[in-house]
């Protein structure tokens, strides 16, 4: 088995889940056969850990996992396994804060693990977080003097016009200290961490530990922050409704997250057997 065995890491959004947020039933039974054949699965996401547990609960995992885009590298049922945070400095949060205020988004968070902090007060901003069953601690108002400590991310919700420009302007000021993702429609959220930190910082950290090679990694994504994930695992998959420059660099692409592009790529690519009903 040794060299059949292969590490799968799984974004959530867009990949992982469908657009109503649900493992399907297939791809839960082909992962979970995956995993019964001696195959590691990982979840890969930039969500927290509190927005990615009840999946990972759901698929019966015992593996570490990447949160934040690897600024959070942890074992969720093992507090000795060495996890990795890397947050940002709060004096570049600060500044950040600062250009976005000037700039006049419409709002902006800050998460510390799994707490949040929000500048004002937004209905609809609040309903995304509170749609996990695992609500975060929220703090409310100005955003410079409630945080106090290094966040893991910043996330900004800047008006439609003003996208381009606040990202020319994190790539002008701020390239050297953080790495900026775009979050996938409906919401135009420009998610920050720190410099370096990545989807395949932290898979790299969890195959050395499980000693698998890159070439034995198979990486599902659809989103610009899987991009080096996908560039880095052997075997890359794109799922159908992946943005085009990750199918670009994948080595497969697949079927959608709503017709179990993980499910069946899993099944075809590794000969899962699957009794018939």
């Amino acid at each position: 088995m040794e060299n059949k065995q292969h590490l799968i890491a799984l974004d959530l959004d867009g990949t992982l889940l469908t657009d109503r947020k649900e493992i399907s039933p297939y791809t839960k039974q082909m992962i979970r056969k995956a995993a019964q054949v001696g195959h590691i699965i990982v979840i890969s996401t930039g969500r927290p850990h509190r927005a990615s547990i009840n999946y990972y609960q759901d698929l019966g995992l015992t593996t570490p996992m990447v949160n934040f885009n690897g600024a959070l590298i942890h074992h969720p049922g093992n507090n000795k396994w060495n996890a990795l945070h890397n947050p940002m400095p709060i004096r570049t949060a600060h500044k950040i804060i600062d250009t976005s205020m000037e700039l006049g988004v419409n709002n902006i968070l800050a998460e510390v693990m799994d707490d949040i902090y929000l500048d004002q007060y937004d209905e609809q901003i609040l309903q995304i977080f509170q749609d996990t069953q695992n609500d975060p601690p929220f703090t409310i108002g100005n955003l410079k003097n409630k945080l106090q400590v290094d966040p893991t991310s910043l996330l900004i919700h800047p008006k439609e016009d003003h996208i381009h420009q606040l990202r020319r302007h994190l790539d002008d000021y701020h390239a050297e200290l953080i790495e900026h993702r775009k979050w996938g429609a409906p919401w135009n959220i420009i998610e920050i961490v720190k410099k370096g930190m990545n989807k395949a910082i932290g898979l790299q950290k969890i195959a050395y530990y499980f000693n698998i090679q890159p070439d034995k990694i198979i990486a599902f994504g659809d989103e610009d922050n899987d991009l080096e994930m996908i560039d880095y695992a052997g075997v890359g998959v794109a799922m159908g409704n992946a943005i085009d420059e990750l199918k670009a660099i994948a080595n497969h692409v697949t079927s959608t997250n709503e017709e179990d592009g993980i499910g069946i790529f899993l099944e075809e690519y590794l000969k899962l057997e699957v009794p018939s009903v």
